[in-house]
């Protein structure tokens, strides 16, 4: 079987797939390295020439010229190198930036299960700490590395023809090198992984108390919290630390090597200069270039690190942006420009992933357009997955649902979710004002349709005794809000699109009996009026079910009695 490379060699690849978008940029990088490794080659050679020609014959003349060209090769030293670093970091700073777009794009487009079972905190350490470390591959590891690879090659071919035996000796260090680097990669690439995965389960940890803060100073469990977060903060330092650990136990070695190369091919160039083998320029050129040799090494050592992390991080961004889309259109879907609200389920099976029991058994019913429908049972019955399967957020392990006679998974995707409306138990708002939040699904909506919304939700009320009325913000989450009225802000959001099939998933659980009557006679007003389908999940019987035209009881997954009379005296409930 074949092994696993330690460095993912794909994910390399498909970093540099990523600078294609920008070639010019990355040739005026490419370029402006290779003309500042020129530039640092040629220097050697002419200190060589005022040493041998200028001071050993006390020639002025040599010396202020070699003098000259040095200082103009530092001009351009300066001027190239900023050139590559600029051009690099624009480079990354790019495809930073288009990371961020792809991966953002795919996590919205991602399913809904994919979201429902990764939690938050990875995603999010993705898309800032990983994509991060490969911003910064790209803008100084990546050139570092090729320039590396020039100045070695170009070094030690220099090297050779100076001096093939003294040569000889200098690229020894070569091989080591390449040895205990491999050595170093084999041992630890998976501890580089397990960093970032560590920091995945401490941002899991941050996230949990940022949400749940309330739950946590009402169960006095402050004190619990911070040991629990402490402990992951200590696993992610030692493991950091570790890495600090096998860099000492690999790149000083290296670094010794270097330095006693340099010993002996000091001790023997000298000896060669003694015996007039060698000039001293020459002994001083040949020892920068050997200066230029094991930089290389050196520096491709540390950055080895750097390339390790940026692997691991390229093939935890990939993972979720090359993660198959599960519900899909067809090449051929249907488009739905105008709904009934006509729905029926044929003998529906679901099964949510991972787990071995089906949630739905052998669901079938219908319902015909503009009729209300109560869905009736007991927490963890199926209530909430057969609403998830209309909009297709999931799809039917067996059966079919269908709209208006089609099979939903026959439908345009966004055709078939612009026609329904989903009032969910957990009200999610966005920063920003009340205004937006009502208007989120039609930005453009008048203030007028925005506060008929606003009526219908029984929320305008409020709204107006707020000192910037519908212009008032109220932060991330809707903090500041009760839980009541960001119920009835959500509610409103939906009420302002004029949607053909309605789903209330327990949603007036959050508001109080007078204002959920309320909200329910505004309902069957509006439904009055726009003749909707109207489907209510409850787990309790009240003002909805003496409204509803049908009523399902679901117990276990299984649909157990639909007949209305049945319904109202089931003493179940």
């Amino acid at each position: 079987m074949r092994q696993k490379p330690d460095i993912p060699i794909e994910s390399l690849q498909q970093v540099v797939a990523l600078l294609q978008k920008y070639p010019k940029m990355v040739f005026g990088a490419i370029a402006s390295l290779l003309m500042l490794s020129v530039a640092n080659i040629l220097t050697p050679q002419l200190i060589r020439w005022g040493v041998d020609a200028g001071i050993a014959k006390n020639d002025l003349r040599v010396i202020l010229t070699c003098g000259g060209l040095m200082l103009l090769l530092a001009l351009i030293r300066g001027l190239f190198n900023f050139a590559q670093s600029f051009l690099a970091e624009t480079v990354s700073q790019g495809v930073a930036y288009d990371l961020r777009n792809q991966f953002f794009n795919q996590i919205l487009n991602l399913d809904l299960g994919y979201h429902e079972c990764t939690p938050t905190s990875q995603l999010l350490t993705r898309i800032n700490n990983d994509i991060e470390q490969i911003r910064i591959f790209i803008a100084t590891t990546l050139l570092q590395i090729f320039g590396a690879v020039i100045m070695l090659l170009s070094s030690a071919i220099i090297l050779i023809l100076m001096s093939w035996k003294l040569a000889l000796i200098a690229l020894l260090i070569i091989p080591i090198s390449l040895t205990l680097l491999g050595s170093f990669f084999h041992k630890n690439a998976a501890l580089f992984e397990r960093v970032q995965m560590q920091l995945d389960e401490l941002n899991t940890v941050l996230q949990e108390n940022l949400l749940g803060v309330r739950a946590i100073k009402a169960f006095v469990r402050e004190q619990t919290e911070i040991k629990r977060y402490a402990v992951f903060n200590q696993e992610f330092l030692s493991t950091s630390i570790k890495t600090i650990y096998v860099l000492r136990d690999t790149f000083p070695l290296i670094f010794l090597l270097s330095n006693l190369l340099a010993v002996v091919i000091f001790g023997y160039g000298g000896f060669e200069v003694i015996r007039g083998e060698f000039s001293i320029g020459k002994l001083i050129a040949f020892n920068s270039y050997l200066v230029f040799m094991i930089q290389p090494i050196l520096q491709t050592s540390l950055a080895f690190s750097s390339v390790a992390q940026a692997a691991t991080s390229v093939t935890r961004v990939y993972q979720v942006i090359d993660t198959v889309v599960e519900i899909r259109e067809s090449t051929n879907a249907i488009r739905l420009n105008r709904c009934e609200g006509r729905i029926s389920f044929e003998n529906v099976d679901f099964c949510y992933s991972g787990v071995q029991e089906n949630t739905l058994k052998n669901v079938s019913f219908e319902v015909e357009s503009g009729e209300t429908v109560a869905i009736l049972g007991m927490t963890g019955a199926g209530k909430s997955t057969i609403a998830k399967l209309i909009p297709r957020f999931y799809d039917a392990t067996n059966g079919t649902v269908k709209i208006d006679g089609y099979d939903v998974r026959s439908l345009n995707l966004t055709d078939l979710r612009s026609h329904i409306g989903f009032i969910s138990q957990d009200a999610h708002l966005f920063s920003g004002t009340i205004r937006e939040n009502i208007a989120y699904g039609i930005p453009d909506a008048p203030l007028s349709k925005v506060i008929e919304a606003a009526k219908f939700a029984q929320i305008h009320d409020f709204i107006i005794t707020l000192s910037d009325g519908y212009d008032t913000e109220i932060g991330e989450r809707g903090i500041g809000l009760s839980g009541g009225q960001k119920q009835r802000i959500a509610i409103a959001r939906v009420l302002l699109n004029d949607y053909k099939i309605l789903i209330v998933d327990d949603s007036l659980s959050a508001v109080d009996a007078k204002t959920g009557a309320l909200i329910q006679n505004s309902l069957n007003l509006l439904n009055q009026q726009r003749e909707y389908t109207l489907i209510y999940l409850t787990q309790r019987i009240n003002n909805t079910i003496n409204n509803a035209d049908k009523i399902f009881i679901i117990d276990e997954g299984k649909l157990v009695v639909k007949d209305k009379l049945i319904e109202m005296q089931y003493s179940a409930f």
